[in-house]
């Protein structure tokens, strides 16, 4: 049963990445063009177009934009809720994840890897923001797995005493 459940766990986690992929690297290309859209020109815009100043996106939505507040929420939200699943199955697949720092390592490192992605082939821009929001999302996601856990040894151990 819990070989089972690891497997399931794993199956969700590889469609979970496979729709972030899409979610954040091919937004606004169509599937049947992402073959097409690898090139490594330089492209003095969109070097420009990239932010690696910390908290300056957060900033710009919270107080600046001029924009209604559903967009604000969706885009600073958007990266906290979109990274939370994966903070959530990682300690439940394995338990080399249930320790808190190894969930932040990981969520930080595959938010790095797309941000990379999107920096050098070109599919949206570089934010170190997206990196502190993405991050924050996995610590959120671990939160309840990590009280489940707990609950679920407590179960065990008081069924066993």
């Amino acid at each position: 049963m819990k070989l089972i459940f690891k497997f399931i766990l794993l199956i969700i986690l590889l469609v979970y990445i496979a729709i972030l992929s899409k979610l954040i690297l091919f937004k606004y290309i169509p599937l049947s063009q992402i073959v097409e859209h690898f090139n490594f020109t330089y492209d003095e815009y969109h070097w420009r177009d990239n932010n690696f100043v910390p908290f300056k996106t957060i900033y710009f939505y919270m107080y600046l934009a001029d924009i209604n507040l559903s967009i604000r929420i969706a885009n600073l939200a958007g990266n906290i809720i979109g990274f939370s699943p994966f903070g959530f199955i990682l300690p439940l697949l394995s338990r080399r994840f249930q320790k808190l720092r190894r969930v932040i390592l990981s969520t930080f490192c595959l938010s790095l890897a797309f941000e990379m992605i999107q920096l050098v082939f070109e599919f949206g821009s570089f934010d170190v923001d997206d990196l502190i929001l993405n991050t924050l999302g996995g610590i959120l996601g671990y939160i309840p797995a990590k009280i489940f856990l707990m609950t679920a040894v407590n179960r065990s151990q008081n069924k066993n005493a």
